[in-house]
């Protein structure tokens, strides 16, 4: 079996030479990385990875603790954080917390048993004591789409409690005052939040919350879909729905496209994270940007200064939602809702 020693030898160049190129080491010139890593392929040379390990106190893994591995949310999360990562010679370990808190706790237990150097966390069921006692441990954590004031410094996040805010008021505007509204799963931060802004712009106009028009989803399409049937075997009338995300919004609006209803003319909509795909329907669903993907660089970003000293690593921790003003909402009609 070939060892840097070997590589060393038929490239010519120093033991300490073959060591910075396997470790992507700018202080070598071109030609001399050309002729170890050729080397290195006729003989078979692999690195120890373990060795490694143990010789510079690092594994250069970093661990993801995602709630989901499926949608079209955590898709462009997690692709920033890869490709951040292996921009930056990192190798990225992925495991599922699925919302519940047994097994965020066991991702996490995973993921440090494997020796990573930093966890990236979007974790929604642990406490906040789990965390700001994780965070004093031995392993950097920072948290995606989650603020904790004690270590306000590891958080990445987005404020809901505005992007609620922002999505309601715009319906608010238009002059809607009869408002139902799609809520994620309660227990959930951003959820809470979203639903805390849009109770907020409500207050504002002098809008009456009803309990009676609002629905628990769970952020997937067939939640929108069984939210609608449900708002509309309320019998009281709606002139709006404001939708906690696009994907619950998506199956509103195609429960009411197959009643014959017309939107925005006689259901006006807005949801919230401007994924893609309803840029694409017709009608084009406003939204609020949620930059998940933005924020998972940053988590990145995050680690690469924190843990492995890169001083090109520039990390933004809060980033602010903005309308996206489409075509799913107008004011509201004389004829709106007859149906009901």
């Amino acid at each position: 079996m070939a060892t840097i020693y070997d590589v060393s030898v038929l490239a010519g160049v120093s033991l300490a030479t073959v060591s910075r190129v396997m470790n992507n080491n700018t202080k070598v010139s071109e030609k001399t990385k050309q002729k170890v890593l050729s080397a290195m392929d006729q003989l078979g040379y692999r690195p120890n990875t373990i060795a490694q390990s143990l010789a510079s106190n690092r594994s250069n893994s970093v661990g993801v603790l995602v709630s989901q591995l499926d949608g079209p949310y955590y898709g462009p999360m997690m692709t920033e954080i890869e490709t951040a990562l292996r921009a930056g010679n990192k190798h990225v370990i992925i495991a599922a917390g699925h919302s519940d808190e047994s097994q965020e706790k066991d991702g996490v237990e995973f993921l440090m048993s494997r020796g990573c150097d930093a966890l990236i966390l979007d974790v929604e069921a642990v406490d906040d004591e789990y965390l700001i006692k994780l965070h004093q441990g031995d392993t950097p954590i920072v948290l995606i789409n989650r603020y904790i004031e004690e270590i306000s410094d590891a958080c990445v996040y987005l404020d809901n409690d505005l992007g609620g805010y922002l999505a309601t008021k715009h319906i608010l505007s238009h002059g809607h005052k009869d408002i139902a509204y799609i809520s994620g799963p309660k227990f959930k931060l951003d959820a809470q939040d979203r639903l805390h802004g849009h109770q907020r712009a409500l207050t504002e106009f002098g809008v009456e919350f009803d309990e009676q028009l609002c629905f628990e989803g769970d952020f997937k399409e067939h939640s929108g879909c069984l939210a609608m049937e449900h708002l509309l075997s309320v019998k009281k009338t709606f002139t709006a729905v404001v939708c906690a995300n696009d994907q619950m919004a998506s199956g509103a609006i195609a429960v009411c496209l197959e009643k014959g209803m017309k939107i925005p003319q006689e259901l006006s909509f807005v949801g919230y994270d401007n994924i893609p795909f309803p840029q694409y329907i017709s009608p084009k669903l406003t939204t609020v940007n949620n930059p998940i993907h933005e924020m998972g660089k940053m988590a990145a970003f995050w680690v690469l200064k924190h843990v492995y000293n890169d001083p090109k690593a520039e990390v933004e921790n809060t980033f602010t939602p903005q309308l996206i003003v489409r075509d799913s909402a107008t004011k509201p009609s004389d004829n709106h809702n007859k149906q009901l």
